[in-house]
């Protein structure tokens, strides 16, 4: 599903990642976890196509995104790729049911087709009573699962997710770290996930441990 390898990143004379290679198969949860300062998130964003790397490859779902123009790389993003932040970055002035709906509508999709998926994810995560309320309106949970709907709309292949139960209580996390097994099950779709919670990094297939911009070890 995903393939990196020798990836490079400095931000003026600071090294961030100092050759990272890493390949993450389909329908697998993989976690990256360390130190502050490690790299973890630098390391994310490039593979999550938000940032460029200094030098070095990257293929999601063998395709090379290197060769991808802006515009290009813009839509696989759109199409392919799922996020899930620690801070929800949901739109203060739309509710649940829009903001879901907003890469949808990017891709293309019609009105009518967004809205029914979104409610159907909604409803998934146990929101449906929940999609005319706007986030100030919403739990941290509950604003956190409107999220991951969003993340999920366009059906990608890949998610990614940097520190997404950082915000959240003890039991709100647990829950997230059940959602995110029952949806790999449900629609077989590949975690990356950046996080310094250890009961997420456990649940994972697989543990990647970063030390000063390298992949000191796997687990």
């Amino acid at each position: 599903m995903l393939k990196a390898t020798a990836i490079h990143k400095a931000y003026g004379q600071l090294q961030i990642l100092k050759g990272v290679d890493i390949e993450v198969k389909k329908s697998e949860i993989v976690t990256i976890v360390g130190a502050s300062g490690a790299g973890k998130s630098t390391l994310l964003n490039i593979l999550g196509t938000l940032d460029t790397p200094d030098s070095g490859q990257l293929f999601i779902n063998g395709v090379e995104l290197n060769k991808l123009n802006n515009k290009k790389l813009s839509d696989f993003r759109n199409r392919q790729i799922g996020f899930i932040f620690q801070f929800h970055h949901l739109l203060a002035e739309f509710d649940a049911l829009e903001n879901v709906c907003i890469p949808a509508f990017i891709a293309g999709t019609s009105k009518a087709q967004a809205e029914n998926r979104a409610k159907e994810l909604l409803d998934m995560l146990g929101l449906s009573a929940r999609i005319n309320h706007k986030p100030n309106e919403l739990s941290g949970g509950e604003q956190q699962r409107v999220a991951v709907a969003r993340a999920l709309i366009n059906k990608p292949a890949l998610i990614f997710a940097d520190e997404p139960s950082g915000n959240l209580d003890s039991n709100n996390a647990r829950e997230l770290h059940e959602l995110f097994i029952k949806l790999r099950k449900e629609f077989e779709q590949t975690f990356i996930i950046v996080t310094h919670n250890e009961e997420l990094a456990n649940i994972s297939d697989r543990k990647v441990f970063m030390k000063d911009g390298l992949i000191e070890q796997l687990a």
